[in-house]
């Protein structure tokens, strides 16, 4: 059987890849950048912006609660507020079947 390559996780991700993944203008990302204190990327020496897997995800509860949930920029910094620390019974079941749902689709490319 030849060896197969695992797919590379990537740890640092460009301002155009997310702007990409979401659909959004990079504008959009750099303003909610400064509005919400919890997506903090890093930079490089040239100052671009690179995120992390945190930033997406933060990234993607923000734009859950603007973009789909109709919350302003003010009431979803409140939301996010009251989450801090509690992690919701729903978000942690997620996270675990897709967790799951990655380790089959590995499995499955052995087969």
């Amino acid at each position: 059987m030849p060896y197969k390559e695992r797919e590379i996780e990537k740890i640092y991700y460009p301002i155009g890849e997310v702007a990409e993944m979401f659909n959004v203008n990079t504008s959009l990302i750099r303003f909610w950048e400064k509005e919400f204190d919890i997506i903090k990327p890093k930079k490089n020496k040239k100052g671009n912006r690179l995120f992390t897997k945190e930033d997406l995800e933060n990234f993607k509860k923000i734009f859950v609660l603007v973009k789909q949930e109709g919350f302003t920029l003010e009431g979803a910094k409140q939301k996010l507020k009251q989450a801090v620390g509690n992690i919701n019974q729903n978000d942690e079941i997620y996270l675990k079947l897709e967790r799951i749902k990655a380790s089959l689709l590995e499995l499955k490319k052995t087969l």
